[in-house]
């Protein structure tokens, strides 16, 4: 993922610029920067509404308050159910780029005795090149939070993600808290999470799995701590159990095998005192082929088997029936009623059970499921009707409401209020991570885009999911590339994973598409970006595999029919179109920092500009719009370049430090050059800046609440609104502000 910036010391002690550079030497000090601050105009931010699209790995009612539940997500934060306008609020958006690894939620607590007690885990990758995680706290349910830095890292990202909760407040003691690490054993606060240490006596060894501690439950006042790096033995581990706190024991009796080898979740039914647990052969949400449903009362000690259908039967079309399971909860108000969620079941469908009667008889949900995704259209998934979801592993049912249940999955959290009929449960959630924005100067849509799992998707409005759905014909799950032809607007093209086809192309401005009637035969395996020409009359498409290895790009000059090889083109580097004169493209090798051009619709290039910053594949070359020969170089810590000679020459910009990512827009009233948008640095805070002037001084447009963590791959302005401006975010979907 990112590493953190670079101290600005460190980047002004860097080498000097190579001879194709020019120094532009302004740059704004402490009084500029204060003065800039103090003009920002004010911004409204908002989601371009989508709805979901990612997975949400945790949903939580709370025990003692009616309407008030909580649900977390692995990459998009964590979010508070507002049941009066019946939409989720986002709760960590102020998470800055600095922290982005704390966008992604491990677990989330509550305490039943504080109604406005509310706890986080956070950090999304526990690998080393990742941040170590922190605890969030709050007084007033997520308004306001208190953070306390861990020494250990957390994977709300990683295997595992949809266990737990991992988090607890002790039932006999408010102010302490328990906290299960995938690497680190169990760690105690006795303070609410001010200060944390490693539990004494707890007898579990942190094993190779990267599972540690998979859930943590209360049943009356002892609590129960799963345990994932089990090798599944007779005589592996899965559950401990302490009384008092201090001492901790195996609880026997407990299940073992491959089909118990890992807890997922468990929930307790303190009418009938009994303890139910979902188990896995892994830790999910994939690999899983086995698993069960147990439950234990808590009074005896005796352990019942109650798995609705044991995984390793036969569909109907002779393919293995493999799952594990996931998801579990109970009813409160009333006794052994209990719903379970399958996993992985590829082949029949992920489903709900739900059992009335201790798990002695179960009801599959799916079964009767009738579904409305009309409020978010894509959950079609270009077919006539909805799947049930796969990944469910988060279920949660109402304590107030016995049939409104509840179940995440890869994609939404779908809601029932009568156990037949569901809907998306999503509003106000959103969990995108967008890769490409492209807003057209004309046409019904301001804005297409196109992001990791859903594609490309034409946003006829921006309040409402896009009422087409995933761009179809074909299908994609991850888009690599979208461009427009800049003086023919209504023909774009895109390019990705696709059902059959991995580009396609469309006459009337993103609404319909049909594939290319050929593409390169490395197109199957490493569709990367694509870029057209002024006029659509070519088109030049770059190859990057998932693993990042590069190749060569291939053009076509009769809209996808056929494709030869450019082989003066820079492997994997990303094309650039000029947006005035139709034979014109640019690349931008980041392997030697050089800028290289084609002169003749794309069928050769030579270099134009070498010596500038190289060594990262996330520097970004833009072109902007109307004029030929004026591109934008944001490199990263190295700052931000322009060329207003089509790459002969740069110029380092000196009103900034740091350039992540640079887009254009409508020009302010009186202004003779287009509006710059840009995720980059002025002083110290990595920020969302808009200059109306060429660069020459920046505002800040975005404010500490509205950071989003990661926002540096795409940012575009609105050509046909002034101000306005569209943001990528990695896992909080698309962001758009406008002045107040």
């Amino acid at each position: 993922m990112h590493a953190s910036r670079l101290s600005r010391r460190s980047v002004l002690a860097g080498t000097a610029v190579a001879a194709a550079l020019t120094a532009v030497p302004f740059r704004p000090g402490r009084a500029q920067a204060a003065e800039a601050e103090a003009t920002t105009p004010a911004y409204r931010w908002r989601n371009a509404v989508i709805g979901g699209t990612g997975f949400v790995t945790g949903v939580l009612f709370h025990p003692s308050v009616r309407g008030l539940a909580y649900a977390r997500t692995d990459i998009g934060g964590a979010h508070r159910w507002d049941d009066r306008d019946g939409r989720w609020i986002p709760l960590i958006d102020h998470i800055g780029w600095d922290d982005w690894n704390l966008l992604g939620v491990e677990a989330v607590a509550v305490d039943p005795g504080h109604p406005d007690r509310v706890y986080l885990a956070l950090g999304t990758y526990a690998q080393p090149w990742a941040g170590n995680g922190a605890v969030l706290r709050s007084d007033d349910r997520g308004a306001t939070w208190t953070r306390a830095d861990l020494t250990v890292k957390l994977g709300a990202n990683e295997d595992g993600r949809g266990a737990g909760e991992r988090l607890l407040v002790d039932p006999r003691d408010s102010d302490t808290l328990w906290l299960g690490t995938r690497h680190d054993g169990l760690l105690k606060s006795t303070d609410r999470g001010a200060t944390w240490a490693a539990a004494d006596g707890f007898p579990g060894s942190p094993g190779a799995s990267g599972q540690g501690v998979t859930l943590l439950v209360a049943a009356g006042r002892t609590l129960y701590a799963g345990w994932g790096d089990g090798d599944g033995t007779a005589s592996a581990v899965n559950l401990y159990r302490t009384a008092d706190g201090s001492s901790w024991e195996a609880v026997p009796g407990q299940p073992t095998g491959t089909s118990a080898k890992v807890p997922v979740r468990a929930a307790y039914d303190c009418h009938t005192r009994e303890l139910y647990l979902t188990y896995a052969n892994a830790p999910g949400p994939n690999g899983q082929s086995d698993g069960s449903v147990h439950k234990l009362a808590t009074t005896t000690g005796k352990w019942t088997d109650v798995t609705p259908v044991k995984p390793g039967g036969t569909t109907s079309d002779g393919s293995a029936d493999t799952f594990g399971y996931g998801g579990v909860a109970v009813d409160a108000r009333r006794p052994g009623t209990v719903v379970v969620s399958t996993n992985n079941r590829w082949a029949d469908v992920d489903t709900l059970f739900r059992t009335t009667d201790g798990g002695r008889t179960w009801t599959s949900l799916k079964d009767a499921a009738v579904f409305d995704v009309s409020e978010t259209p894509f959950l079609k998934w270009g077919a006539d009707k909805p799947k049930f979801g796969w990944w469910i592993q988060a279920v949660g049912v109402d304590p107030y409401d016995s049939a409104h249940v509840v179940y995440g999955t890869g994609a939404t959290l779908y809601g029932t209020r009568d156990l037949k009929h569901w809907a998306p449960q999503i509003r106000g959630l959103e969990e995108t991570a967008v890769r490409q924005l492209v807003s057209p100067p004309v046409g019904e849509a301001h804005l297409l885009s196109g992001s990791g799992d859903i594609g490309v998707l034409y946003h006829e409005r921006l309040t409402a999911s896009p009422a087409r759905g995933m761009a179809s014909n074909p299908v994609f799950g991850s888009a690599t590339g979208l461009a427009l032809a800049a003086a023919k607007p209504t023909y774009v093209v895109r390019a990705g994973w696709g059902d059959h086809g991995n580009g396609a192309y469309s006459n009337d401005g993103g609404q319909t598409w049909a594939p290319f009637t050929a593409q390169p035969t490395i197109a199957k395996d490493a569709p990367g970006p694509i870029a057209v020409s002024a006029d659509g009359s070519v088109l030049l498409w770059s190859f990057v595999h998932w693993d990042g290895t590069k190749y060569a790009a291939h053009r076509s000059a009769d809209n996808g029919t056929t494709w030869t090889e450019i082989s003066s083109f820079p492997k994997g580097a990303t094309p650039v179109a000029d947006p005035a004169d139709p034979t014109l493209f640019y690349a931008y090798d980041t392997d030697t920092g050089t800028l290289l051009a084609g002169t003749d619709s794309g069928l050769t290039f030579t270099e134009r500009a070498a010596g500038l910053p190289s060594g990262d594949s996330q520097f970004k070359l833009v072109a902007a719009p109307g004029r030929s020969g004026d591109l934008w170089l944001s490199a990263k810590w190295n700052g931000l370049y322009r060329s207003t000679d089509g790459g002969a020459t740069f110029s380092k910009i000196g009103s900034c430090w740091a350039s992540y990512t640079l887009g254009f827009g409508k020009a302010a009233d009186g202004a003779d050059y287009p509006a710059i948008y840009q995720v980059g640095s002025t002083e110290t805070i990595t920020a969302v800046y808009r200059s109306d002037d060429g660069a020459r001084s920046w505002v800040r447009i975005n404010d500490d609440q509205h950071q989003w963590g990661y926002i540096g791959d795409v940012i575009v302005g609105d050509p046909r609104v002034h101000g306005r401006v569209y943001l990528a975010t990695n896992g909080r979907g698309i962001q758009y502000g406008e002045p107040v």
